[in-house]
């Protein structure tokens, strides 16, 4: 049985109508394991960038329990990367620590009502990790894993676009990171699924959830038949 190992971010597992059990047959990792005769292990959280799925990597020994078992390794992150974060990183994830409560809530209500303007007055700069440090994390699991399993096959994912209120609708990050990762996976020999070209229509009609960044089915569907398509490939390439 085929064993997807997926690094993802919450377009791993966030359906049209909000957040689902990463066992939803519907979203795309279990999509393209259910092609492949297999299943999906998806380590994936809200916002995660390139970096937070190494430091999973690192310290999750759930993870590490299917390092062995993995046929094929998933490389979803790098898209959160790209997204305007006015405030640095440190300082808005450091929001959810204030105490006392409602001092915590005054001020991430506010936050979230300023950033839709913060993104547009600085043109989505900064962003929440820089394209350099997205291939670094990227490469950093990869050779991490190929230490203990180097000939394990790997897809990685080129971002997707949005249009987010919540940002602004800005996204000036997304070329300069796509450029950047593309080049990565041409030097280290990893296939990566546009994103873009799969469910960018999608996205842009407005056809996937109201937050103008999540996806419908529609789209999940797309993505897993191609990430199918892909590790099917690999897995049936000699090694």
């Amino acid at each position: 049985m085929t064993t997807l190992l997926v690094f993802g971010d919450s377009l791993s597992f966030q359906g049209p109508d909000g957040p689902r059990p990463a066992d939803d047959d519907r979203l795309w990792p279990n999509i393209a394991a259910a092609a492949l005769g297999g299943q999906a292990e998806l380590f994936a959280r809200s916002g995660w960038t390139a970096r937070d799925a190494f430091w999973a990597l690192t310290s999750d020994p759930r993870l590490w329990t299917q390092l062995p078992k993995a046929d094929v390794l998933v490389l979803a992150v790098g898209s959160m990367d790209t997204l305007p974060s006015p405030l640095p990183t440190y300082l808005r994830e450091g929001l959810r620590y204030l105490r006392p409560d409602p001092l915590r809530r005054w001020v991430r209500d506010r936050y979230v009502a300023a950033q839709p303007w913060l993104a547009k007055a600085t043109n989505g700069r900064p962003v929440a990790l820089p394209p350099a440090l997205t291939v670094h994390y990227l490469e950093r699991i990869l050779s991490s894993i190929r230490v203990l399993r180097p000939d394990l096959p790997a897809v990685g994912v080129l971002p997707p676009p949005h249009r987010a209120s919540s940002y602004g609708y800005v996204h000036t990050g997304r070329p300069s990171a796509t450029a950047a990762i593309r080049a990565w996976g041409e030097h280290a020999e990893v296939p990566l699924l546009d994103l873009t070209a799969l469910v960018g229509d999608h996205v842009r009609s407005g056809r996937g959830n109201p937050d103008g960044m999540h996806w419908g089915w529609e789209a999940h569907e797309l993505v897993g038949k191609a990430l199918a398509d892909t590790a099917g490939a690999l897995l049936r390439r000699p090694r």
